[in-house]
């Protein structure tokens, strides 16, 4: 990849030289000059000036290279290129190159992430999506791109070779931008390819990205299994559909020692014309009313009803650790748990944290009445920005499972010994390990190597349909 900075570094460095350059050599011609026609008069004044002006003019030519960050060709923010120099930068790549593909990047919902989590949380999102990114076609054996910042949430990078190289990994790469996320902030990513077999002007160029990435926005909506629902709409629809237990929930296989060990349990709320409403999208909602109480209440009762009736098989289940510690839910669960007497040990609560909760004795307290009751408890997303390993050490629980951070990047070996270090302290302790997003033969058979207990992924078991309410 190239680098701006090091680009930039390297302009500034020449521009300083070009100014300076000459300067100093005009002294030295000078100082040169005076000692060859002169040198018998001179006195020792003349060397210890001498001296000076040579070391004012070394101290001129540093003091333009700072002066020179004053002219930036990149951004502060993303450490892109900037727009002005990235254009001078592919006209010369294109007038170079006969063959020569541009990318755009486009964080789609830029504007709500502004709005809702301030421009600060906004700009870190386009230095976290650069930097992705570059990764990502690093990843791919992709080096040596310009890359730059254009506009709003805009990228374009510029690339050798002609667009069907590369038309995959840009499909790819939207693919897997759909569990991007910083800071817990989702990222809405699309994309769009042209190259110099459309035209050799730029400006061309560019408007044909634009258009590109708007059919490919569109197609992207007619593919979704959701759909975009106006906000006071959506309110009502999440409140309508915990009213009237309208939901689908689905389940995959979670396995251990190549045998199915865990179902994990996906709840996705329906609409009244039967569209369906994501975990990503109504969780939002459900803080936002005060409803997740109710909400995890009522999946609980339909899991034990549904799931675990007439059936040995263990079921895994989200619930919100705030929930969790509310005394009213701790009282009904207790009282929904207590009808069903061959339900223990077949109940798993999956627990996302969204900060380190400090109160440990009173967390553990609440865990052991759970536990006493035969649910197991499960740390979710183990090593993510906002679940700390403390939650490891402090608290008394059955199963953790590793943020899917760690899965992706088991070939590298750092974060295998990270999975490794931390699976070795889990055992120790007695607690059972989990990872998903198992993706490959691979990964499978890293992870075995690893002795992680349970393995998750649409390479072991698809996510089906369990039943619809």
């Amino acid at each position: 990849m190239l680098l701006p900075e090091t680009k930039e570094r390297e302009y500034r460095f020449k521009l300083a030289l070009r100014i300076g350059l000459p300067i100093f050599a005009l002294v030295i011609i000078l100082i040169s000059n005076t000692l060859i026609t002169n040198y018998q008069s001179l006195d020792t004044l003349f060397y210890i000036e001498a001296i000076l002006l040579i070391l004012f003019s070394i101290y001129f030519i540093f003091y333009i290279i700072y002066k020179s960050f004053d002219i930036r060709i990149t951004e502060a923010v993303t450490k892109t290129f900037t727009r002005e120099f990235l254009y001078k930068y592919l006209k010369k790549e294109i007038e170079k190159n006969d063959e020569y593909t541009l990318l755009l990047i486009s964080v789609d919902n830029l504007g709500d992430i502004n709005n809702r989590y301030g421009i600060k949380n906004g700009d870190k999102v386009l230095k976290k999506v650069a930097l992705w990114v570059g990764e990502y076609l690093q990843n791919k054996d992709i080096y040596n791109f310009p890359m730059g910042h254009i506009k709003g949430g805009d990228f374009i990078v510029g690339l050798k070779g002609t667009k069907n190289q590369y038309a995959t990994i840009l499909e790819l790469m939207c693919l897997k931008s759909d569990d991007f996320m910083v800071d817990e902030i989702e990222v809405k990513i699309t994309g769009g390819i042209t190259d110099t077999a459309f035209s050799n002007e730029l400006d061309y160029l560019i408007e044909n990205l634009f258009e590109v990435r708007e059919l490919n926005r569109n197609q992207k909506l007619l593919n979704k299994n959701s759909y975009d629902i106006n906000p006071d709409k959506l309110e009502s629809f999440v409140i309508n559909a915990i009213k009237n237990r309208s939901f689908l929930v689905m389940t995959q296989d979670v396995f251990e020692d190549n045998k199915c060990a865990i179902k994990e349990c996906f709840v996705k709320l329906k609409t009244p014309d039967a569209n369906i409403i994501h975990q990503k999208t109504y969780m939002k909602i459900l803080d936002k009313l005060g409803l997740m109480i109710d909400f995890d209440l009522m999946i609980l009762e339909e899991n034990i009803t549904k799931c675990c009736n007439n059936s040995k098989e263990i079921f895994a289940m989200n619930i919100s650790p705030n929930s969790l510690r509310n005394p009213n839910f701790l009282a009904k669960a207790k009282e929904l748990i207590s009808r069903k007497t061959d339900i223990k040990n077949r109940l798993i609560f999956l627990l996302n944290e969204t900060h380190y909760y400090s109160q440990i004795n009173r967390y553990n307290s609440t865990l052991k009445i759970f536990r006493d009751m035969g649910v197991l408890i499960a740390i979710e997303r183990l090593g993510a920005i906002h679940t700390s390993f403390l939650y490891l050490r402090d608290l008394d629980i059955d199963i953790v499972r590793f943020d899917s951070s760690y899965t992706k990047d088991i070939e590298d070996e750092k974060y295998k010994n990270i999975i490794d270090g931390f699976n070795v302290m889990a055992h120790e302790k007695g607690v059972k390990t989990w990872i998903k997003m198992v993706e490959s033969e691979e990964t499978k058979i890293k992870a075995n190597k690893l002795k992680i207990d349970y393995l998750q992924g649409k390479y072991l078991a698809p996510v089906v349909k369990k039943y619809e309410s």
